[in-house]
């Protein structure tokens, strides 16, 4: 297993001027960096491959949805929302980013009044096939984000996303566990990974029950370690949190309090905390 961080500690969205924080990562001590790409023609790709290059670093991306919906019953709203996705797989691929994961199908905060019906996952099956045919060709992996019910209600379990997966069918596309929202959805997290089990998990994300960091809350941590290295999952395991500092993402993850004393001090915990157990 290797360990990244998700820039969103110190960015709202990875762009040319943004560049500059994939070498933070490499002093801090980690294996890689986690890019938001939520703007793909604002990145960088060709300084972007050198500063990976030049830090030695590897990097996964994540991606939310910035418009339309794939779930709507509107034709443009789910064309919006899969040229999005389709072009920021382009974008990682272009940079080097092995995985793309995140809440791939409904933008953040959306809700209807009830839960998910059959016409809005017939929509996400069928969406989901045309970047899982992008990702076969690019050959890059696509993780698809379970979120607790307060910021979607699309998707928030572990079984929903495997039959998701089941659905679409690609050998490319399978689920990021988050640890922050398998604590709130599943009664049993470390079970619910293990139920995910290596054949369908892309990447990891971890944070604490508050979402600061890894290690000074309640997730079972022993027991997620546990499963993850006895199902041999050798992909990537990332610090995803953020701080009251970066004010877009505080507004959206209502983060008010602070979790640390800074970003920097979040990463340094936290990877220390994850050390103890990935080598």
């Amino acid at each position: 297993m290797k360990i990244g961080i998700n820039l969103l500690l110190w960015t709202g969205c990875f762009t040319k001027k943004t560049v500059k924080l994939i070498e933070k990562g490499r002093k801090l001590g980690f294996d890689g960096v986690e890019l938001p790409v939520f703007a793909p023609q604002a990145v960088d790709v060709k300084a972007t491959r050198k500063a990976l290059a030049d830090n030695g670093l590897r990097a996964t991306a994540c991606t939310i949805v910035v418009a339309g919906n794939m779930i709507s019953p509107s034709a443009r709203d789910r064309r919006l929302a899969l040229d999005h996705l389709v072009r920021v797989l382009e974008v990682c691929k272009a940079c080097g980013v092995e995985c793309l994961a995140g809440p791939l199908f409904s933008p953040l905060g959306k809700f209807v009044g009830r839960g998910p019906n059959a016409a809005e996952w017939k929509r996400a099956v069928t969406g989901m096939r045309k970047p899982a045919n992008r990702a076969e060709s690019l050959d890059i992996h696509v993780g698809i984000e379970p979120l607790n019910r307060f910021e979607t209600y699309f998707i928030n379990i572990c079984d929903d996303a495997i039959r998701m997966c089941r659905e679409v069918g690609s050998p490319k596309v399978g689920i990021l566990y988050d640890t922050f929202h398998a604590n709130i959805e599943e009664k049993k997290p470390a079970e619910a990974l293990k139920k995910i089990g290596k054949k369908w998990l892309k990447q990891v994300h971890t944070c604490e029950n508050d979402r600061g960091i890894p290690g000074t809350g309640h997730v079972p941590w022993d027991a997620t370690m546990r499963a993850l290295k006895q199902m041999k999952y050798d992909r990537w395991v990332v610090i995803e949190s953020f701080v009251p500092a970066i004010k877009e993402l505080a507004s959206a993850a209502n983060i008010w309090r602070s979790l640390a004393k800074d970003g920097d001090d979040l990463a340094r915990r936290g990877l220390r905390f994850l050390r103890r157990y990935i080598k």
